[in-house]
């Protein structure tokens, strides 16, 4: 803990610098780990610690100063008791001394259990930090580092609990495979070479120019069956057109060129044992975007950047089906973008014990929308077939190194045969 600090929380750990133990905000801030821990799902918690968490306070990166001595248990309890409530369970509390004015303390939290009620809190306190802040009849649970409001179907999976019958509760694992990627400048290097490719089309070649004419030019003259050049009328129209449908040639081109240039992502779940009936998982990929994931053998430079002018064949549609890919019928995955967050849906026939189920990593791309983010938050919800209970997580997942977008192109499309 000393050698990374508060980096070092997880659902079963918290660490606190040190605190005036005699403050209400101190308080506050021990109930509120206090009511996440005992808000935790049992299979989850047992994981780890045999199921205990543990508050530590006096503790910090590279050091570990304390607290003065002389807080004693009982009266911290006092000034819990009012937050936690009558039927909150025991809660140990240990020390040790770092010297004759100071130690240590930790708050441990026991172990959750199927049959236990749900664990509101049971007075509102408002701080300086809103982060601390408590509400009365708050519902709080225990995140991947922090202590938060419970989400609605871990409010469902308490529920369950406090029943403590039927079924088993379902310990799932989730691991996202493949990887979350980040990309910089990807607009600013499309718009660079939108400009490349107008700055080319309103060029008039030369002979000894032509080969290195743009690829709209070129066009030009097998479209209108001579190798004259345009009319000063018919190249102001096809610019005019071509530069009315610039925000749709950048999304489109983006879509293509994110989906051959980035490798793809995929699930895998593991239930521990215990046999789900047609799974209905969706996993939230936080602050990111989901991309088709395209082979990279299809990249073509004028799907990623529009010509103003393309060939056309007055007999054949102008559709281009090129880079659909149709999916069989009760394909168990689906993706979609849903505001700033990217949604993935897994519905296979059933998880089973203890035997790991993947998904394809060709579905799609997970692109962070945060250049800088050095990782991303993923929760997911799991249903299943002929059960009301829903059971929930969430993990942090690394990302990939940042990746310039004009290296990118030069990858994808200059060192393409």
């Amino acid at each position: 803990m000393v050698a990374v600090g508060d980096e070092a929380e997880t659902p079963y750990l918290e660490v606190k610098s040190p605190l005036n133990m005699s403050s209400k905000a101190t308080a506050a801030k021990i109930a509120k780990f206090l009511l996440g821990a005992a808000n935790r799902r049992p299979g989850e918690a047992a994981r780890h610690f045999h199921g205990y968490a543990v508050l530590v306070i006096g503790a910090q990166k590279d050091s570990a100063p304390g607290v003065p001595r002389g807080t004693e248990a009982h009266e911290l309890e006092d000034r819990l008791r009012p937050y936690l409530g009558p039927q909150f369970p025991a809660f140990e509390f240990g020390r040790i001394g770092i010297d004759s004015d100071h130690e240590v303390l930790f708050v441990i939290a026991q172990p959750p259990k199927n049959g236990q009620t749900i664990f509101p809190c049971h007075k509102s306190y408002q701080g300086d930090d809103r982060r601390d802040n408590l509400e009365d009849g708050a519902i709080y649970v225990r995140g991947t580092s922090n202590t938060r409001p419970a989400r609605s179907g871990e409010v469902l999976a308490l529920v369950e609990r406090a029943r403590g019958g039927g079924k088993p509760p379902i310990d799932l694992e989730v691991q996202v495979l493949g990887p979350i990627c980040r990309v910089d400048r990807v607009e600013e290097i499309l718009e660079s070479l939108r400009g490349y490719e107008e700055e080319q089309f309103t060029k008039q070649p030369t002979p000894a120019e032509d080969a290195f004419a743009s690829t709209s030019f070129r066009l030009a003259s097998n479209v209108f069956g001579s190798p004259e050049p345009l009319s000063t009328e018919d190249r102001e129209q096809a610019l005019a057109a071509w530069q009315s449908k610039k925000a749709e040639h950048i999304a489109n081109g983006r879509e293509h060129f994110l989906g051959v240039g980035m490798p793809g992502a995929g699930v895998q779940v593991v239930s521990r044992d215990r046999f789900v009936a047609k799974p209905h998982l969706i996993l939230t990929f936080h602050n990111c975007e989901l991309l088709d994931y395209l082979d990279p053998d299809d990249a073509d430079v004028e799907k990623t950047v529009e010509p103003v002018l393309r060939p056309h064949d007055p007999f054949l549609p102008s559709l281009d089906y090129s880079t659909l890919r149709p999916l069989p019928r009760g394909y168990p995955v689906t993706w979609s973008n849903h505001g700033e967050d990217a949604e993935v849906v897994l519905t296979p026939e059933s998880f089973r014990p203890n035997v790991p189920w993947t998904s394809d990593q060709d579905d799609y791309v997970i692109i962070a929308r945060d250049p800088q983010a050095s990782s991303v938050e993923v929760s997911w919800e799991l249903t299943e077939d002929g059960n009301d209970a829903v059971t929930s997580g969430e993990l942090r997942v690394p990302t990939e190194p940042l990746v310039d977008a004009a290296d990118l192109f030069k990858s994808v499309f200059l060192g393409k045969d």
